[in-house]
């Protein structure tokens, strides 16, 4: 399933040109631009499943880094420093990668 399919490709757009600069990564507001936020839980767990790229049942920091390509190949990799405050504040368990609920709960925040 393709993110287009998901989301609206102008929010996608909007969202990824808000962070186009290195360091300048902030997941809350991504969600938020990019209409995650607002999604029913069931399709914020279809977006999940097209960034974890692996279809290990979780996004890992090497994952991780290239999650603004999974919203559009446009998007660009994040930075060592984005990647590990991202994974950071999503991984409340502390094993190293972001489960579904996880991702779920961040986006919700």
């Amino acid at each position: 399933m393709a993110m287009q399919e998901l989301l609206k490709a102008d929010d996608i757009t909007k969202a990824l040109d808000a962070f186009k600069a290195a360091d300048t990564f902030d997941h809350k507001k991504f969600f938020e631009l990019v209409g995650l936020k607002a999604m029913s839980a069931e399709n914020v767990k279809k977006v999940f499943k097209v960034l974890d790229v692996d279809a290990s049942g979780f996004i890992e920091e090497e994952e991780l880094k290239f999650v603004l390509k999974g919203f559009s190949k446009d998007g660009r990799d994040l930075t060592d420093k984005e990647t590990k405050a991202f994974l950071t504040a999503a991984d409340k368990d502390g094993d190293g990668k972001i489960g579904v609920d996880e991702f779920a709960a961040i986006v919700h925040e």
